[in-house]
């Protein structure tokens, strides 16, 4: 990343598109990509369900509706995120 690429506000680093689709795993993880789950819609044995991954790609669970998904995350102490 270039300092183009960065702001501040309010203490807090704002990151541009450019800089976030350049960011390798260990800037997602220095974010804090450690806490995030994203779910995304499957379909699992011929039927409807929703994937949980970590925010590095890597498969964690499954749940047959995307609250259910989103609740489990939440209980391992992380934020959903849908991807779509």
């Amino acid at each position: 990343m270039n300092e183009h690429d960065t702001g501040a506000e309010m203490g807090r680093t704002i990151l541009t598109a450019n800089a976030l689709r350049n960011l390798s795993a260990q800037d997602f993880a220095r974010l804090g990509a450690e806490h995030v789950a994203y779910v995304r819609p499957v379909i699992l044995n011929g039927a409807q369900a929703f994937s949980i991954h970590a925010a590095d790609g890597t498969a964690i669970g499954a749940a047959p509706s995307a609250q259910l998904a989103a609740a489990a995350i939440r209980q391992h102490e992380m934020e959903p995120m849908l991807v779509h």
